[in-house]
């Protein structure tokens, strides 16, 4: 009988374009299944068990996967496919192009319509920069640490270097920053600044006014004040490791034996007071918005702007609470990820049944949207750390699904074993059962089958027929068969 199997299977594979249902089963070669959503019509096509997986959706969007080797999704104008990912990426969004190596060799290319200006972006990090905009206030050129300028990047308007770290040169909103070699010798000048620094044995810098910050032999001597045209300005100062204080407006905070004990007491904009032993092991606060009580690594709990936070013999469990956007979400986890969990519930209708998602690591995960939907996958190992990443879950997720489990709604439920070896799928319409092209059975109101090898031999009973009738090489689906004409019925 075994050595019987491949022959069974290379028939099926034969068998399966032939077949039109909302399951063909070719099982390991070929799975097919049809879908109807409200927006119309899908397919998805798995071939040798979840390597290649193929999909359409009713909106028009397309996804292919060869896994874990490569992912191809289109949606309009488009496209995007990942080849051994993180490692390449490509895309094209109408005129823009887009190609990445592991976020380290970037191409991004804009050729508009109409004649425009093209753009392009290159970058090979963290050696070579570039902009061509056939504008030359914003091209560069930059090739790391020999020579270059970066316009309106990393949060400046402009870096230069030369020979770096021989020189180095910031700039933003007219503030320069010139270091000869960086980081030792600075000069700091333009728009009212100024400043000379010898990093790390003294230096000053300021802005009259605005700020007036000094240090030495840093990080151990310190003092920086801001908002100096203000009444009462903010000032930090510090002689590490014995005493630091940070003073403002209805605000005094002061470390001794930095950082192990401590108290702020601020009065505005809130009421606030901390006192700190051992931090961050023993961490007292309480104010208008905000609550501390940490006692760490045994317990913490903390409300700071609504959000609720608690830890019991850190790292084992947490439990964190908030609302947001008339939601209330509540996420749980022990040992960080072995079990996560995170529950919503509708604040406007608190008897609603709550929306959840939950992992136990690598077991399963499971996510319900608290009106009818749910899904299932065994096993489950990558989900937890990538909750939002669509090409993992795309790529690499259905290659550990050894079970999964759909339910569209409450009475249409479909579930798999090993990649479409077992499935069925139950509906007010229809119900299917496959072992994949060996056995199978479908039964709607109005007819049903039991088939052996996707149609080689069975029983039917067809619409209107009061009794069943075997058949040989009949691979037409039961969903599309046509009764009979009426003269010919018994």
């Amino acid at each position: 009988m075994m050595s019987r199997l491949p022959v069974w299977l290379l028939f099926a594979a034969m068998l399966a374009p032939l077949l039109r249902g909302a399951e063909r089963n070719a099982w390991p070669v070929v799975v097919e299944r049809a879908e109807a959503t409200p927006a119309g019509a899908s397919s998805t096509t798995e071939m040798l068990g979840p390597l290649f997986y193929q999909r359409q959706n009713a909106d028009g969007s397309q996804t292919e996967a060869f896994r874990p080797l490569m992912l191809w999704q289109a949606q309009g104008e488009k496209e995007t496919t990942y080849l051994l990912y993180p490692l390449f990426t490509w895309q094209r969004d109408g005129t823009q192009t887009y190609f990445s190596f592991f976020e380290l060799i970037n191409d991004r290319r804009n050729i508009p319509p109409g004649g425009a200006a093209a753009t392009h972006h290159f970058d090979v990090w963290p050696f070579y920069f570039s902009r061509q905009t056939g504008d030359p206030a914003e091209d560069y050129h930059a090739l790391f640490p020999v020579a270059g300028t970066i316009k309106h990047r990393f949060g400046k308007d402009r870096l230069s270097w030369g020979a770096f770290p021989l020189y180095f040169h910031t700039e933003k909103s007219g503030k320069q920053v010139t270091s000869v070699p960086w980081p030792f010798i600075r000069f700091i000048d333009g728009a009212g600044h100024r400043g000379f620094e010898f990093w790390p044995l003294a230096g000053a810098r300021g802005k009259e006014g605005e700020y007036h910050n000094q240090f030495f032999l840093w990080p151990l001597f310190y003092r920086n004040e801001s908002n100096l045209s203000a009444t009462q300005p903010d000032v930090k100062l510090g002689a590490l490791p014995f005493y630091t204080r940070e003073t403002g407006p209805g605000y005094r905070s002061e470390n001794y034996a930095w950082p192990l004990f401590g108290y702020t007491h601020r009065t505005a904009p809130t009421r606030y007071d901390e006192t700190r032993y051992l931090w961050p092991l023993l961490v007292q606060g309480r104010g208008e918005n905000k609550y501390l009580n940490r006692w760490a690594p045994l317990y913490t709990h903390s409300v700071i702007k609504g959000y609720d936070k608690t830890w019991l013999a850190w790292p084992l469990f947490r439990q964190d609470r908030w609302s947001e956007q008339g939601v209330a979400q509540e996420k749980n986890q022990f040992l960080y990820f072995v079990y996560w969990s995170l529950e919503q519930r509708s604040l406007a209708n608190p008897a609603a049944a709550p929306a959840y998602k939950k992992h136990l690591w690598p077991l399963f995960s499971v996510w319900d949207n608290g009106a009818g939907r749910r899904q299932l996958q065994l096993l489950s190992p990558l989900e937890v750390f990538f909750p939002h990443n669509d090409p993992i879950r795309q790529l690499y997720s259905p290659l550990f699904a050894v079970y999964r489990y759909d339910q569209r709604a409450r009475d249409d439920v479909r579930w798999s074993v090993l990649w479409g070896l077992l499935s069925r799928h139950d509906s007010p319409a229809e119900k299917e059962f496959h072992l994949g092209p060996l056995f199978s059975t479908y039964a709607a109101p109005d007819r049903a089958r039991v088939a052996f090898g996707n149609g080689l031999l069975g029983w039917r009973r067809e619409p209107g027929a009061p009794r069943w009738r075997f058949f040989l090489f009949d691979f037409r689906s039961p969903s599309v068969t046509k009764a009979p004409a009426a003269s010919t019925q018994p």
